[in-house]
C-alpha cells in the first residue's frame, strides 16, 4: 500500500519549537508517496497500522462496538494483535482496535521522520504564509522517499496535517522499531543575518550516538543550503548543539522523548521561515528536494558510521520559552 507517508515552552516541556500560535496551517501541499514497508504473513507484535482508502472504526474490542472513527492514510502504532485486529493508539492518545481489513500492518522501520508541528499547531509562519507544518510534512516525505530508494526502510510520525502530540510520535517511532529519530523544524527569531545558513540541530545530551548523528545531520543540510546566493537568518550560536532544561536534562521534548525511549534522536531547524529571503526559496521544490537529499545523505552515513566535522558549537543561555505546541491537552483525533 502506498502511503502519505516535533520544540518547547517551559522548561523541560512537551512542546515542538519557535512557534507562531496565532498562524493557521494550510493544508499541506502534495508530494509523491513513498511506499511503506509491509510485513506479509502474520504481523509482528509491534508496528504501525495505515488506515486504508474507506478510513477505520475504532472498536472498545476485537469485533466489538464502535467508539470512533480515523481517517484515510492516518498511521496508527499498534502494540497488540488478537487474530485480525490490532490494537491502536490514537494520535490523542485513545487506545482501540482496528480490523486488519481496513487497512495494513507495517514495518518494521530503522527511521522515524518526524514532520513538526501539524493541525491547528502550524508552527512558525513566514510573511508570504509559509507555514513549518507545510513544509516540514513536505520535506520529511521526500526524505521518507528517498531513504526507501537506498534500501533504509522509514516511516513518518504524520502522515497529514493533524495534531499528533509528542508522545504519540515518540510512541509511534518505538513500536515502529525505528533506531533513529530525525526531527524536521523551521525557525523563527533570529538574531542576525549573514552569508552563510543559520542551520541548527540539537542532540541529546548524554548519547554520544545522537552528537554524532546531529553533527552529520547539520554538516550536510548546511552544506546543501550554501548552495543558494541569499541572505540568511540566524542565531549567534547557529550550529550542531545541545538545550537543558533546569534541572540539566534535554529542554525538547521531542530529544527528551526519544531518548528515554531507546532511540538516536535528532531536532534539526533547517533555515529561518520567518526571513523572507529563506521563505521563498523554501517555496521552490527543488529546494525542498535538495535539503531532504541532505537529511537522507546524512542518515545514510550514520549508519555507515561515519564521523561528522567539527561543526559542534557551545550554545548561549537561554531563558525565553521557545514556543508552545506539542501537547495533547485539546487534541481532537483526525476522523
Amino acid at each position: 500500500m502506498a502511503i502519505l507517508v516535533a520544540g518547547a515552552c517551559s522548561s523541560g516541556g512537551d512542546d515542538e519549537g519557535k512557534a507562531d500560535p496565532g498562524a493557521t496551517a494550510p493544508k499541506a501541499t502534495s508530494a509523491p508517496a513513498p511506499t511503506t514497508a509491509t510485513t506479509q504473513g502474520p504481523p509482528p507484535p509491534k508496528g504501525v497500522f495505515v488506515v486504508g482508502e474507506s478510513g477505520v472504526d475504532l472498536l472498545d474490542a476485537p469485533g466489538g462496538e464502535t467508539v470512533g472513527r480515523i481517517r484515510a492514510g492516518v498511521l496508527l502504532p499498534y502494540a497488540e494483535t488478537s487474530g485480525d485486529y490490532f490494537r491502536v493508539t490514537t494520535p490523542c492518545d485513545a487506545k482501540a482496535w482496528v480490523a486488519r481489513s481496513a487497512g495494513e500492518a507495517s514495518g518494521p522501520y530503522r527511521v522515524a521522520i518526524d514532520p513538526g508541528h501539524g493541525g491547528d499547531e502550524p508552527g512558525a509562519t513566514g510573511e508570504g504564509g509559509l507555514t513549518e507544518e507545510e513544509l516540514n510534512l513536505a520535506i520529511a516525505r521526500y526524505v521518507v522517499e528517498l531513504l526507501a530508494n537506498r534500501g533504509i526502510p522509514a516511516v513518518l510520525t504524520r502522515s497529514d496535517d493533524y495534531r499528533a502530540p509528542l508522545k504519540f510520535r515518540i510512541q509511534l517511532a518505538s513500536d515502529a522499531g525505528a533506531e533513529v529519530f530525525v526531527s524536521i523544524h523551521h525557525n523563527a527569531e533570529p538574531d542576525e543575518q549573514r552569508t552563510t545558513p543559520g542551520t541548527e540541530a540539537y542532540f541529546q545530551i548524554n548519547s554520544e550516538e545522537s552528537k554524532r548523528l546531529t553533527g552529520l545531520v547539520y554538516e550536510e543540510v548546511f552544506r546543501a543550503l550554501s548552495a543558494y546566493d541569499v541572505s540568511f537568518a540566524a542565531d549567534f550560536d547557529a550550529g550542531a548543539k545541545y538545550r537543558l532544561s533546569d534541572d540539566g536534562d534535554d529542554y525538547y521534548g521531542v530529544i527528551r522523548r526519544s531518548f528515554e525511549a531507546g532511540i538516536v534522536g535528532t531536532l534539526l531547524e533547517s533555515g529561518f521561515i520567518s526571513n523572507p529571503a529563506e521563505e521563498a526559496l523554501l517555496q521552490r521544490d527543488d529546494v525542498r528536494r535538495a535539503e531532504a537529499a541532505a537529511i537522507a545523505t546524512a542518515i545514510g552515513r550514520y549508519f555507515r558510521g561515519d564521523k561528522p566535522g567539527d561543526v559542534f558549537t557551545e550554545p548561549y543561555p537561554r531563558t525565553a520559552p521557545a514556543g508552545p505546541g506539542g501537547g495533547a491537552q485539546g487534541c481532537v483525533d483526525p476522523s
